[in-house]
């Protein structure tokens, strides 16, 4: 799957199901935490990002946990953390933060607690409440 052109503008949170590559700009987190994010070198991205495998190549200002590796390549520019037991920093990248592998597992236990709260449907409303009635 890709998110490509300069133009791409989104706003909101990108789930994805399978290896993807982003150009453009997001606004939101990205959640693809099995497969694959890439983040084109035309790419911004702003919000956290989870997945198996993050290749930076563009723009990232958030948090970017990996369950595999982080590959920071020599023209991009992060700012934020780095939550990954492997992280590649390449000559020439700039990134301005931290590298806390120690703290993945915990990380990834509160952005999916985070993430199915948000996916959860509101609670129904209880029989007998406020409800219009006619009569």
């Amino acid at each position: 799957m890709s998110l490509q052109g300069r133009t791409l503008a989104i706003r909101g949170s990108v789930e994805c199901v399978e290896d993807v590559l982003i150009e453009g700009r997001i606004d939101g987190h990205i959640w693809n935490e099995h497969h694959v994010v890439t983040i084109g070198a035309d790419a911004a991205v702003t919000g956290d990002i989870v997945a198996r495998q993050i290749m930076v190549r563009g723009a990232v200002e958030g948090t970017l946990m990996a369950t595999g590796r982080v590959d920071i390549m020599d023209e991009a520019r992060v700012t934020g953390r780095v939550l990954s037991s492997t992280l590649m920093l390449a000559d020439g990248a700039l990134f301005n933060g931290k590298a806390e592998p120690q703290h993945l597992e915990a990380a990834l236990k509160v952005a999916r607690h985070r993430r199915s709260e948000t996916a959860a449907p509101p609670p129904a409303a209880k029989a007998g409440g406020s409800a219009n009635r006619a009569g």
